[in-house]
This record gives C-alpha cells, structure tokens and sequence, in this order.
C-alpha cells in the first residue's frame, strides 16, 4: 500500500490512459484495431487513484471498459496494444481482444465482456486469499450497471458473510449502454443497498484522482487490521459512447453534463500542480511508450490457422 498521494506518477499515468485511447480513436476506422472497444475517457481518474494506493500483491479483477485498469496498473502495454490488434504477442495471443486483457505479472486478472461476470470470480478469489491466510487485497471494477444483476448482491452478501478483503469500485457513469440509472432504479439505491449486506460503502464525488486514492488507501488500511468488503461508489462521466468511438447522442442536459466533465478535467489540473519541465518530460515519455507500444503490435504476426483452436473453451 502506498501512503502517499505521487501527483507526477498520476499524471503520468492519467496521462498515458488518455493517449493511448485517444490514439486508439484515431486508428480504430482504419480496421488495424480488430476488436470492439469500451473507451474509458472521462473516467480516467478512478483508476489511477486506485491503482496508485495499491500494492504489487493486490490483484485486480476488471471489466470489458478495462483499458484505463490495466494501463493505471502499469501492466503490458505492449502486449496490450497487441492484442487490439489481434497479434499473436497480445496478452490472449491476439483472440480476446479489447474486453480480455490479463497480465499475470501484475495480478491482473482477464478481464470478460459479460456484465458482472467478474463480481463473483474476485469474491471467490479473496476467499482464497483468507482461507489461505495469504496478502493482498481484491479489487474488482464494475459499473452501476452490473448492479442491476442478482449476482452483484449475491456476491455482497457472501462478501459480507465471510468478512473477505475485497473493495467493489463502482464506476458510475449514471449509464447501463443508454438506460439511465434513474429509468432503472430509485433514489440512487447503490451504497444503501450495499451496506444493507454489511458492506461498509460511500459514494465519491467530483472525479477527482486523489480523492479515489484517499478512499482506497482507507479501505485498504482497515482491510489490513480486520478483513472486511467495502464498496467505494465513483461518480464519473464517460465521455463517449459505450461501445466504439464516437460521440453519444445526447440531450441538451446530457449535453451540459458531458461539458462540464471536461471543463473539469482533472489531468488538467494534475498538470498544473507539475513543474514545467516535468511536463514536458512525461509527454514525451507518453508518446514515446505508445509509439513503441503500436510498432510492437504492427511488427507482430498474426497467430497461426493451426492454432485457431488452442486455448478456446466454451
């Protein structure tokens, strides 16, 4: 666990998460990018603050909008770029694509493209680890969507039960595809309901990056002296549409919405808590790590026909 809030490693990797996706907006249409993508631009801050209280023990169950997870959790990003180009050196071997991105080195766990099919998977592995009497804490992403699932509180309530080291980091962007959260439920029920199971849970406001890092840490610190779940509610804005590149259509107050994300940025205002030259050097770092990241994929062969079969269950 990290106690202490690094604004430069935040903005580095704040920084990179944005890029790298926004360079995947600009290449997606040129047909090099072979899978369906979940962008996570607008919602950036979550997981860099998350990832940045974490230890390399701790282990991360995402979700199929897992780019900004697996880069804020500084995994592959090489083979990630691979695998969005579905190359044989991708963290699948190129056949996952953009929803199965793993790296085991980093407990990085792969990542599946069914709502909420991860919520019970990390709850069985942080049984594991108390069984076990093992380290580490599981922290599994899920947007408010996947709390429209019975599994979700099922897994609370075992969670809650077996007292297991787990924190839930619900994204909520506000948004099931287009359905939003109030056409779906009422009075904006998710850390009531939560802690009805006995699960410590609040909600976190304003998207800003430390204050994700300050809710984490304080989860992890009391984890560490009793294991129990807690569940941090993240409020955030995706800034594009669920799945692909392009730009939602939106009402006027939807509109208003998106518009004051952005006019609140805050990589804009980690940047300007940053040195001038400090900025200047992690730019260029960024693009050069992501220029290097997509000759890797490029240069990368496509798997095999032999292999079409290798590793595919169902």
């Amino acid at each position: 666990m990290n106690n202490l809030f690094d604004i430069k490693k935040a903005y580095y990797l704040f920084l990179l998460i944005r890029r790298s996706e926004e360079k995947i907006i600009e290449l997606y249409n040129t047909d090099k990018i072979k899978s369906p993508v979940h962008l996570s631009i607008g919602q950036e801050a979550i997981a860099v603050g998350v990832s940045l209280a974490l230890s390399e023990s701790d282990i991360i169950f995402s979700n199929y909008r897992g780019h900004a997870h697996f880069i804020a959790r500084e995994a592959n990003l090489d083979k990630m770029w691979a695998e969005l180009y579905g190359k044989s050196r991708g963290t699948a071997r190129g056949k996952g694509g953009s929803m199965h991105l793993n790296d085991y080195e980093k407990n990085f766990i792969p990542t599946s493209a069914i709502v909420s099919t991860a919520v019970p998977e990390a709850v069985g592995y942080a049984f594991a680890l108390k069984y076990k009497k093992q380290e580490g804490t599981v922290v599994c992403y899920h947007g408010d969507g996947a709390t429209d699932e019975g599994v979700f509180w099922e897994s609370l309530n075992f969670a809650s039960l077996h007292s297991l080291p787990i924190i839930f980091i619900c994204e909520n962007n506000k948004y099931a595809i287009y359905s939003h959260q109030n056409t779906r439920s009422l009075n904006n029920p998710i850390v009531d309901r939560a802690k009805a199971f006995g699960v410590s849970s609040i909600r976190i406001s304003g998207n800003k990056t430390k204050n994700f890092f300050d809710a984490t840490s304080d989860c992890i610190k009391q984890i560490k002296k009793k294991s129990q779940p807690f569940l941090l509610e993240c409020m955030t804005t995706r800034w594009r549409d669920h799945v692909g590149i392009t730009i939602p259509e939106l009402s006027k107050a939807e509109f208003e919405e998106i518009e004051n994300a952005k006019n609140n940025d805050d990589l804009v205002e980690l940047e300007k808590q940053l040195p001038e030259d400090d900025v200047l050097i992690i730019n260029k770092k960024v693009t050069t790590e992501i220029e290097n990241a997509i000759n890797f994929a490029e240069s990368s062969n496509f798997p095999e026909e032999s292999e079409l079969y290798d590793n595919v269950l169902a």
